[in-house]
């Protein structure tokens, strides 16, 4: 069992085919009984995952099903790309406006002498 370090939770990670499964549980789960209200606990029980894991990956799969509103696990992963992208050009911009006024600040002293 995985040690948490530091002052965090520990973070486990699920193989991809657990969480299929678990989500595919509770789907069939609810579509048999709507009323049960405590489907994601008992199946999150049954397979030994934690319960707002299960509930996390069940609100995913349902937006990327487009049966709930949200970002989609594509959307999710392209809009963390370009976020990252925008931020990387945010630096370089930055990094280009120093050089430009540290360039012409040099160039306007070399043209008073």
């Amino acid at each position: 069992m995985d040690q948490p370090s530091g002052n965090g939770p520990s973070q486990k990670r699920y193989p991809q085919e657990l969480k299929d499964r678990a989500v595919r549980m509770v789907h069939q789960l609810r579509k048999e009984d709507p009323a049960d209200n405590s489907v994601v606990s008992r199946v999150a029980r049954q397979l030994g995952i934690g319960v707002e894991s299960l509930r996390t990956w069940v609100k995913q799969a349902d937006a990327d099903a487009g049966t709930r509103p949200g970002l989609g696990s594509d959307e999710r992963e392209e809009l963390q790309t370009l976020r990252k992208d925008n931020k990387e050009l945010r630096r370089a911009n930055d990094i280009l406006r120093a050089a430009a006024s540290f360039f012409g600040a040099e160039l306007d002293r070399q043209q008073k002498r």
